[in-house]
């Protein structure tokens, strides 16, 4: 009993743990690269291309089979052992193997290899951004949730204030010091701060939710993260957007991708023009026979009936209605094409990391500002508060006061997480991993 006893409390105490956990950005980040049904989309893309890959290397390998048969014949049939029509009841078998290996068919199976490998490093470049897209992804959902918090810690801060207010004005208005007109006031603000607390955690619980989703983690109601410890940490320094758009060019995926597809191109143009030059392939099958109605022994005449054949086939195009020059054409034209994709990603990176510079540049600027006002707000709010103390000035006046106050504080933290993304953001151009992000 006693031992059953211990086991409960600690498969309770496992549960509870559990229910208590609070992800980090890290572990969100990297759950999210394990579980997203995108990412696993993408890895057996990856694995196709690996497969297409040991397809060219077979190519160049040459091909064998083996083949064998038994047959019983009555009436008049054909003795495979003496070619011969015969009436009669007999059994025969027969046996072959064969190879053959294309010595040389325009070089294509050479390209195809190259074509193959060049696709597999394509598909890893595909699977490098769409981890890149999740975890940013990720990072975005996990510092909206930080900010819906951190909005409803301000909320509920100074709603004790304002409690404190209305038990204060509750006794000055009984001694008479005040009029109650004053009471109703903060208890007016009191209910509107309540109504935006609840707003405030329908905010976090929503946001709660679009993250657990994002993880594919069903058990959302116990799902929590670790809202402390982030805060604004730049480890670009002073490097420019030139020096970023540079390291950006040589680690974003969206560049190599349609460097590949160019390559990719290129290679399908040598595969459409190899099909204009002769193939010349090499065969060879041995075969053998018996029958049952030849009296010399099976072994025998296994030796006896086998054949050998081998040789040489030379297949040389000629015409095929245009195929071939239609082909290389299309082929061509996929060419051009992809290389006016490289150099639009390359304007669209280059435009994208400008704007990306300019508005974590205007996010600081923003972020500056809403900390200067907070400075502000908290000075004029302590004067008001004292003046209210003091009876010199009325209730709305001091809520105003108040009210501002808080507003400058929500706006702190809604500029301090948009310049952390934004930040954050820059470096995974620059080409800093999402796991590696320091906040």
């Amino acid at each position: 009993m006693k031992k059953s006893i211990i086991i409960i409390v600690s498969l309770l105490l496992g549960v509870n743990t559990y229910a208590q956990k609070k992800w980090t950005l890290k572990e969100c980040v990297e759950y999210a690269l394990e579980n997203n049904i995108s990412v696993k989309q993408s890895e057996l893309d990856l694995k196709s291309a690996e497969i297409d890959k040991l397809t060219a290397i077979g190519n160049f390998l040459p091909s064998f089979s083996a083949s064998t048969g038994v047959r019983e014949n009555t009436g008049l049939s054909f003795n495979p052992t003496t070619n011969q029509a015969e009436t009669e009841t007999f059994l025969s078998a027969s046996g072959s193997i064969n190879s053959g290996y294309t010595i040389f068919n325009g070089l294509r199976n050479f390209r195809q290899l190259q074509r193959a490998k060049i696709s597999q490093l394509s598909s890893q470049y595909r699977l490098s951004k769409m981890k890149d897209d999740i975890s940013l992804t990720v990072a975005n959902n996990y510092l909206q949730v930080i900010l819906n918090k951190a909005n409803l810690r301000v909320l509920e801060s100074q709603n004790e204030v304002t409690k404190a207010q209305i038990r204060q004005t509750e006794n000055l208005v009984k001694a008479g010091v005040l009029p109650e007109g004053d009471l109703l006031e903060i208890q007016a603000t009191n209910a509107s701060e309540n109504q935006s607390m609840v707003n405030a955690q329908n905010q976090v619980q929503i946001s709660l939710i679009s993250l657990s989703q994002l993880l594919l983690i069903k058990d959302y109601k116990n799902f929590d993260i670790e809202d402390e410890g982030y805060g604004i940490v730049d480890t670009l320094g002073d490097k420019s957007v030139e020096e970023i758009l540079s390291s950006a060019k040589e680690n974003r995926s969206e560049i190599k991708i349609a460097e590949k597809n160019v390559e990719l191109s290129e290679k399908d143009v040598q595969i459409a023009k190899g099909a204009n030059l002769p193939t010349l392939s090499a065969f060879f099958g041995y075969n053998t026979r018996f029958a049952d109605a030849d009296p010399t022994p099976f072994m025998e005449q296994l030796y006896l009936n086998d054949g050998v054949g081998y040789g040489l086939n030379l297949n040389i195009p000629i015409l095929n209605g245009f195929s071939t020059r239609a082909n290389v054409k299309r082929n061509k034209i996929n060419l051009e094409r992809s290389k006016f994709q490289l150099e639009q990603a390359e304007l669209d990176l280059e435009s994208t990391i400008y704007q990306a510079y300019v508005d974590a540049n205007g996010s600081l600027k923003a972020y500056e500002a809403a900390l200067s006002s907070l400075e502000s707000q908290s000075l004029a709010y302590e004067y008001a508060k004292a003046r209210y103390d003091e009876g010199l000035t009325n209730a709305f006046d001091f809520s105003q006061a108040k009210l501002r106050y808080d507003n400058s504080n929500i706006n702190l933290n809604r500029a301090k997480y948009d310049y952390i993304f934004k930040l954050k953001v820059l470096e995974l151009y620059f080409g800093i991993p999402a796991t590696e992000l320091k906040f």
